[in-house]
């Protein structure tokens, strides 16, 4: 294990370093002014960040990638399809709740109600995904049809009432922060338990989506929402963006807040796993004894990763949009272009992502190809998203059309490229999004008067919506390429052909 932790420790370094080099250059910059303080207290951060990710994706692969998996091939052994959705729904639900993420979007809009109705839409979402699997629907029918369902709801929502147009981000960003680094792991084994118990041809390719349609859930659910709201939802306050005077002081009760926070959400999942497997499962005693202790790992690994970023990743990201978009609104939208590109190496989830699609794809679908499709999908959706906050247009604009090319594309490419890209969507936008690239987002916008619901808040949902499209071209790549291969080997046979025609005569 310690070789295996020190290669983890290796790649969330790799990861990690680019993001801080670009704070730290930035800083010896006219653009950025950043005081000792905060430069410490970024740097410290940035350490124990790159900790908390190694910790983090090794106990996914110790502990909830197999958990998962159990979960799903287990229940779905039982051929007792009830069970298995009312299971699921569950998991959903409790999973939801208890993410870290969606808690830090919450507080930030001050609703508690929001992950409550959040939680209804994925579980919901999760057990039509497992339909889905069992049935073995085609899950870009499924996309277009929830999709374009949710645009029209958009839309009414906005001619029914034009204050809506606030919570229209929110909506959206929902989707993109539910699926966060608890989440992932365990939905995207989930599915695959369930896709390779049933079997079948397309087993592997069946066997994502889950993440994909979970995204949807709660678009709908707080679009829901703002029909009830009443004013529970407002726009954060700057004040909570800024490095505390007492930063000893603010570590410890940060700290001691986000172990409340994932203490509850791993203790569901765990909880929830070992009640199914005393009545259903009865995996091994030694099986259970790797879990608890992957359990741990992932439980250390996420305190200290969420405790660094809100220390000092999120009021850096805030000061450096502010100062940036002071300086040059071009500069902003060129800095955001490449803070994409890195930042989302540093999202744990996505390691879990990558590594699962090669091992599914047997390396036809590579972990590198998967992350610079991934880095340039969320360079330009940050950059696109300062372009917003600067004219202040509302995000429909990007998301219909987004939306509409990324369904399109399903036409073109393999199947499994479509379900790999929605589902990478969700994945992308993971927890640096929601306290690194928002705030940088809220400080852009703060500087601009710009309105925080409706101008900032939107970026996550950018983040996990153009990915969509660049991997699917990287489907439609690969698969031109194939063609042209084919071709070429074709007409090579054929000019063998004609060559001992030619000798024979």
């Amino acid at each position: 294990m310690k070789k295996l932790f020190l290669s983890k420790i290796k790649e969330s370094l790799i990861s990690v370093l680019p993001v801080t080099l670009i704070v730290i250059i930035l800083n010896f910059t006219p653009l950025v002014n950043l005081s000792s303080k905060e430069v410490i207290t970024f740097s410290i951060s940035a350490v124990f960040l790159i900790l908390g990710i190694g910790l983090f994706t090794l106990g996914a692969d110790i502990a909830m990638t197999p958990m998962g998996e159990h979960v799903g091939s287990g229940l779905t052994k039982s051929r007792n399809l009830k069970l298995l959705l009312i299971v699921c729904f569950a998991l959903g639900l409790l999973i939801t709740v208890a993410e870290p993420d969606l808690a830090v979007l919450a507080d930030q809009v001050g609703s508690k109600l929001l992950i409550i109705f959040v939680g209804v839409g994925v579980g919901i979402f999760l057990l039509l995904a497992v339909l889905k699997i069992v049935f073995k629907k085609d899950l870009a029918s499924m996309l277009i049809y929830f999709y374009m369902a949710l645009f029209a709801l958009a839309l009414l929502l906005l001619a029914i009432d034009p204050e809506n147009k606030n919570l229209i981000p929110l909506s959206f960003d929902s989707g993109g922060v539910t699926t966060g680094p608890i989440t992932v792991p365990f939905i995207m084994a989930l599915g695959v338990g369930i896709a390779a118990t049933i079997g079948g041809r397309n087993a592997n390719e069946n066997s994502f989506g889950l993440v994909a349609l979970c995204s949807v859930g709660p678009i709908l659910a707080v679009m829901v929402l703002s029909l009830t709201s009443s004013g529970d939802i407002a726009a954060p306050d700057v004040k909570d963006y800024l490095i505390a005077d007492n930063v000893l002081l603010s570590i410890l009760e940060t700290l001691w807040e986000t172990t409340k926070d994932v203490t509850l959400a791993l203790g569901l999942v765990v909880g929830f796993f070992f009640i199914i497997n005393f009545i259903f499962l009865k995996l091994p005693k030694k099986k259970l004894v790797q879990i608890l202790i992957g359990s741990g790992v992932t439980y250390v690994g996420l305190i200290v990763f969420l405790t660094s970023v809100h220390i000092g990743f999120m009021p850096v990201g805030f000061k450096m949009g502010q100062e940036l978009a002071k300086a040059s609104p071009y500069a902003v939208s060129i800095i955001g272009f490449i803070l994409g590109l890195v930042v989302v190496l540093a999202e744990p989830a996505v390691h879990v992502l990558n590594k699962q699609v090669e091992e599914i794809t047997q390396g036809t679908v590579s972990k590198k190809a998967m992350m610079i499709a991934l880095s340039v999908g969320v360079g330009v959706s940050i950059c696109l998203s300062v372009i917003r906050i600067i004219f202040g247009f509302s995000i429909l604009y990007y998301l219909i059309p987004g939306y509409l090319i990324s369904l399109g594309l399903s036409f073109f490419v393999p199947k499994i490229y479509t379900a790999i890209a929605f589902d990478s969507g969700g994945v992308a936008s993971g927890p640096l999004t929601s306290t690194f690239i928002l705030p940088f987002a809220i400080g852009t916008c703060v500087a601009m008067n710009g309105n925080i619901l409706s101008d900032a808040f939107g970026i996550v949902a950018m983040v996990a919506m153009t990915p969509l499209i660049t991997i699917q071209m990287l489907g439609f790549t690969s698969i031109s390429k194939q063609r042209v291969r084919q071709k070429l080997a074709m007409k090579k046979i054929l000019d063998e052909e004609d060559d001992q025609i030619i000798q024979f005569l």
